[in-house]
This record gives C-alpha cells, sequence and structure tokens, in this order.
C-alpha cells in the first residue's frame, strides 16, 4: 500500500494532481474538491500527499482499474474513509463532494445540518440525511478548526493546513456562538474568516464581535 507520495506538483486538471517524485514516475491522483482548490497554488512545488488505493469498475463492472486518491493530511484520509462506509456514497462521489474541509463537514454531520450537506455536490435531501444519521456519532475526533500554517508548510508546499486542533481562542469563541443560537458549522465558518483577516482578533469577545461584522455583510 502507498500511504503518501512526495514529489513536485507539475500539474492540476479539474480534481486530478499529477505528482513527479523524480525517479522517471509521475503519479496521477483523484483529489477532494476542497484540496484541489488549495492546491492550485503549489504547482511547480513540492507536496506531500497522502493516499489511499481504490479499485473503480467500469459500466459493466467486468473490468477493475486502480485509483489513487491524494489528501492533504493523514486525517482527511481518515475521514474519507468514514465517508465512503455510507450507503450511495462511492469514491468517486465522495470526492466530488467533499467541497468543504474535513472539519466544516464532521461539524455539519454532528450537528445534523441537513441544509448544509445538501449543498455538496450530488447530495440530495435524502442523502444528506443518510449521512447525518449514518456518520454523526462517528465524526468527533475530525471536528476542530483549521491550524494556521506559513508558507513553508512541508506537506502541501505551502497552501494552508486544513485540520488542526481548535485553540481555546475557537473554542471559546464557538461556545459563545453556540449560546447564542448560531449553527456549530456556520459559527466554524465565521471564526474561520474572521481569523483570516491581516490584523486577526485577539480575544473572544473581539472574535465574537468579527463574526457577527461578517455575517452582516461588513
Amino acid at each position: 500500500m502507498i500511504a503518501s507520495v512526495t514529489g513536485t506538483l507539475t500539474d492540476l486538471q479539474g480534481e486530478t494532481a499529477y505528482l513527479d517524485p523524480g525517479h522517471g514516475l509521475v503519479y496521477e491522483l483523484l483529489l477532494p474538491a476542497f484540496a484541489a482548490h488549495r492546491l492550485a497554488v503549489s504547482i511547480g512545488r513540492p507536496v506531500t500527499l497522502h493516499t489511499l488505493q481504490f479499485l473503480e469498475s467500469n459500466n459493466q463492472g467486468a473490468t477493475y482499474l486502480p485509483r489513487l486518491a491524494g489528501f492533504l493530511s493523514a486525517d482527511d484520509r481518515a475521514f474519507y474513509e468514514l465517508f465512503v462506509t455510507c450507503k450511495g456514497i462511492g469514491h468517486k462521489r465522495a470526492l466530488r463532494a467533499m467541497v468543504l474541509p474535513t472539519h466544516q463537514l464532521a461539524l455539519a454531520i454532528a450537528d445534523r445540518d441537513v441544509k448544509l450537506l445538501q449543498t455538496m455536490p450530488e447530495v440530495g435531501k435524502k442523502t444528506a440525511e443518510t449521512i447525518a444519521l449514518t456518520l454523526r456519532d462517528k465524526v468527533e475526533r475530525f471536528i476542530g478548526t483549521p491550524a494556521p500554517a506559513g508558507p513553508g508548510d512541508p506537506d502541501v508546499g505551502g497552501a494552508p493546513a486544513e485540520t488542526g486542533p481548535a485553540t481555546s481562542l475557537q473554542r471559546g469563541a464557538i461556545e459563545v456562538l453556540l449560546q447564542l443560537g448560531e449553527n456549530r458549522a456556520q459559527a466554524v465558518l465565521w471564526i474561520d474568516q474572521a481569523l483570516s483577516q491581516d490584523d486577526p482578533p485577539a480575544d473572544v469577545q473581539s472574535l465574537v464581535a468579527a463574526v457577527y461584522r461578517i455575517k452582516g455583510g461588513g
């Protein structure tokens, strides 16, 4: 089993990455939709992708082709392995559906936010309900907020890290927003936006205020 691949990202075509490890081979890796977006800034740079192999059948099911999926972190890969256990969610469908980072999807599932889950490609109301019902008690380990990463991040060659433990500031702001009646998944999105500003808030009160400015379109 190939657990990870490190090499130069030579091309990115839609949600397919081409990685050259420098040994006369070029790996073709299928990516989650959100990862393809993040890696767009890393073409021509060295990256490491955590990988998972699966077999894809043709329409008749008589021929199986080996495929290699690539993920920005081991947690993303573990979430994907859990995601495909849902009824009706195959490997390629799962990759296309993952338009939000892992921690945000985990929050939506834990909160049974069917409306947010329905925004994923190829996921209707019935499938969203199935995802929430099947996985809501299994995603706690993936819930968090993105860990800050600088341009030297070794895994993705400068793309922001996707998941990490929530800081005390982020956790405090989430708790306040939940007490004020906000949806957990949406609160995390707002917090991410507030902390990505040039001058991010330094305390819970300022962070919550920044969130409501974002919510109000300010």
